[in-house]
């Protein structure tokens, strides 16, 4: 377990410089956004009340007041998250061909360490998916600020204030905070699985160089279907006979086990088909 800890700590140290430079134009570009967009909905309603002589109960009536979700919906609160889920999609292939490829053959010092080789893929997995619950927590910490802000930028008349899990449950939100217990397993636990496949497509390319291309394309292919497969027979061939909670556990447990071999076929990888 200590050695487990050391290689995620030092793994985590890698990426933290861009990690924080993500964290912090999120923060940067979400509380811009929450600026902009309500100075552009304040100066668009002083146009039409003060130009065309408009009470303020009408424009309400006519445009609608402000809510923060308009803000959500915004390129400027949604971009950062959509560039921080990209580069953690890349950081899921460099994690690893860093390793190879980087100063002074590292993967071979790497994998020379006392430790059983699947701590390094374990640690490896760990540190993207601390990297994905970190931006979900800064994501939680900065809405009330941004309410905050929102409420100081626009006048109650024009506000159509929401708690802050009415936000979370907004649509372009609602992915990233799932609103029951069963969407969270969907989500995330699909996410840790999909990561695992990848790993384990990657190593299946160090271990067998260009035919390692084709078999972890075929493998991902396959761990795929296999994971469908539940929802495919139950559309084509029982014409939804199950119920969704029966199909819910059945993914599960289909899930649970694309996810075992994921995790054993890195495993006999790492032992049995990588050398040094």
């Amino acid at each position: 377990m200590k050695r487990y800890l050391k290689l995620v700590n030092f793994e985590v140290n890698r990426f933290l410089k861009l990690y924080v430079v993500l964290l912090g134009v999120t923060i940067l570009s979400q509380i811009i956004g929450v600026i902009v967009n309500s100075r552009s909905y304040l100066n668009r309603a002083n146009e039409i009340i003060y130009e065309n002589f408009l009470p303020k109960s009408e424009f309400i009536e006519n445009y609608g007041a402000m809510s923060f979700v308009d803000i959500v919906d915004s390129v400027w609160f949604l971009g950062p998250i959509l560039a921080c889920g990209v580069v953690l999609i890349i950081y899921v292939f460099f994690i690893w061909y860093r390793d190879w490829f980087g100063k002074n053959t590292f993967s071979y010092r790497l994998l020379m360490l006392p430790t059983a080789r699947i701590t390094i893929y374990f640690a490896k997995a760990t540190t993207i998916l601390l990297f994905v619950l970190g931006l979900i927590a800064l994501q939680l910490l900065l809405l009330p600020v941004e309410t905050q802000v929102f409420q100081w930028m626009v006048p109650s008349e024009f506000r159509a204030d929401m708690p802050i899990q009415a936000i979370t449950n907004s649509p372009n939100l609602s992915i990233l905070f799932p609103n029951s217990f069963i969407e969270f397993v969907l989500y995330y636990g699909g996410g840790i699985t999909a990561v695992f496949i990848v790993f384990t497509a990657i190593l299946f390319e160090r271990s067998f160089r260009i035919k390692g291309i084709i078999f972890g394309i075929v493998y991902c292919a396959t761990s795929l279907l296999i994971f469908l497969t539940p929802l495919l027979v139950n559309t084509f061939m029982l014409n939804h006979y199950l119920y969704p909670m029966e199909l819910f556990f059945l993914e599960l447990a289909v899930g649970l086990i694309v996810l075992a071999c994921a995790i054993w076929i890195g495993h006999f990888l790492l032992k049995n088909k990588i050398r040094v």
